[in-house]
């Protein structure tokens, strides 16, 4: 059975649990599963390569002597078991001597949950975890990295406003046009599920890790913060299929409860890409950590000015941020000028519409800046659909070979980017003209206003047949209406 196969019928037998209320739960209930799981095999290679290897978890806790006997505990013992036995245990969990990997576990368990009442259904799903799941097989471990992309992809679609999964394209873009390398540490502050994170593993493992050293380094490097407590387990869970084997550095926590003041210079890093929470507000407080000037509860903006302290001199950053933020004023203005002022803004791409598509209908953009320099001039590059493609969807997502126009064009901030042109769709605004459009980012495609219809024939002919679809509407109402009447009399 292919594991993708194995996710559905475990997710198949979780919906008959009379405990398990929605995609969310079914969800995180699968998630800690697979967790165990995925450690257990991760430990059994760490036996092999490790002399001595001693598990952070006590023996009856460790899969391979609860869970990976088909014919082992059920019932009401095996519910009792995690509920009243594993669960406390593994949420108290104390490392033995300076092992990292116990915080680790305790971090994932500290608000997971068991949501199923039947042990026998809960014995189904284990034995189908432990058949279709085996880690070890390299095969295998890249199916199994794809079906995590889906299961991630299902969260988001059962989450919240403000939160969806970013695309596997735009993420993979924002990274290779940023280019984090071997030695320089790279944070997401609101990591999520931990898409960006991995992307910047795999680049920097591409480009630069040849040793078991550079691998170390690049382990130590990786930092991510996390709100919630779900997405968190998921981005444990992540780094550890990318071959983090201590994600210690995945902190759940709050990044914007914390004083501006307190990212000092040891807390900042090189490299910064995310995708922060846009459409939500901050609870009541939240905005007091900041100074006065940029004091909101609107998430996104609040996550700006903290990225802008959290970069290191030189730092470079790419983040998502909605259209509103471009055209915002009030406070949006004064962290538009910060931005503008102490780092180098130079390049805002445009995405089009359904790039999240079906999580939100909001409009995005990309900003890369680097900290240290002030802004001269913005590039804008206004991404198009695909030929032949109007919307993007579920089915038919973005894909990281559009981007490939883009990076032809990118050159290199070294230069000033100077190898850049301006073409139908790249267009370069000034620092003056941005100062007297006061700071409103939201500037369009000069090229495509050009390509405008201003033939008053064409207009007038436009006009006439909207003017007959709309009379041809009013007789059908009227017709309906009519009927309606009748049939009442």
């Amino acid at each position: 059975m292919s594991i993708s196969s194995t996710i559905k019928s475990i997710q198949d037998i979780m919906r008959k649990d009379v405990g398990v209320d929605g995609d969310a739960q079914r969800l995180s209930q699968l998630v800690w599963m697979l967790f165990l799981k995925i450690f257990d095999d991760r430990e059994s290679e760490w036996e092999l390569l490790q002399d001595n290897y001693r598990s952070p978890l006590p023996e009856k806790y460790r899969w391979r002597n609860w869970a990976a006997n088909a014919e082992g505990m059920t019932g009401d013992e095996l519910k009792k078991f995690l509920d009243n036995d594993m669960f406390p245990a593994l949420q108290q969990l104390e490392a033995k001597g300076d092992d990292q990997r116990a915080y680790v576990i305790r971090s994932v368990f500290e608000d997971a949950y068991n949501y199923m009442k039947s042990g026998q259904l809960i014995r189904q799903v284990i034995n189908k975890i432990q058949e279709g799941v085996d880690f070890n097989k390299a095969q295998e471990r890249h199916l199994f990295g794809d079906m995590y992309e889906q299961l991630l992809r299902d969260l988001q679609a059962a989450g919240n406003a403000g939160e969806f999964y970013t695309p596997r394209a735009v993420t993979a873009f924002m990274v290779q046009m940023v280019n984090p390398r071997l030695g320089e540490k790279v944070m997401d502050p609101a990591c999520g599920t931990g898409g960006f994170l991995t992307c910047s593993i795999e680049h920097i493992r591409s480009q630069d890790v040849k040793t078991v050293e550079d691998e170390a380094e690049l382990q130590r490097s990786i930092l991510g913060i996390e709100k919630k407590p779900m997405p968190h387990l998921l981005c444990t869970t992540n780094m550890i299929l990318h071959g983090l084997d201590t994600p210690i550095n995945i902190r759940h926590d709050n990044t914007l409860s914390h004083p501006l003041i307190s990212w000092g210079p040891k807390q900042r890093v090189e490299v910064i890409v995310t995708n922060p929470p846009f459409g939500g507000m901050e609870e009541d407080g939240i905005e007091s950590n900041f100074p006065a000037a940029f004091r909101t509860r609107e998430t996104a903006d609040l996550f700006l000015v903290l990225i802008m302290q959290m970069l290191k001199a030189g730092g470079r950053a790419a983040l998502v941020l909605p259209d509103g933020f471009l055209f915002g004023e009030g406070i949006k203005t004064r962290i538009k000028e910060k931005l503008l002022d102490e780092c180098n803004l130079h390049t805002i791409v445009r995405l089009p519409n359904g790039v999240f598509a079906p999580y939100t209908g909001i409009k995005t953009n990309l900003l890369f800046f680097s900290k240290g320099t002030p802004t001269q001039d913005i590039w804008f590059y206004e991404h198009p659909y695909p030929e032949g493609v109007k919307s993007y969807n579920k089915t038919k997502p973005m894909k990281l070979e559009e981007f490939a126009a883009e990076r032809a064009w990118w050159g290199t901030e070294a230069d000033g980017f100077k190898t850049r042109t301006e073409n139908s769709q790249a267009w370069k605004v000034s620092l003056e003209d941005i100062k007297a459009r006061n700071y409103n980012l939201d500037c369009k495609n000069p090229h495509i206003g050009e390509q405008e219809i201003h033939d008053p024939e064409i207009l007038l002919a436009q006009y006439a047949a909207m003017q007959a679809d709309i009379s041809n509407l009013r007789g059908q109402l009227k017709d309906i209406l009519q009927n309606a009447l009748q049939g009442n009399a």
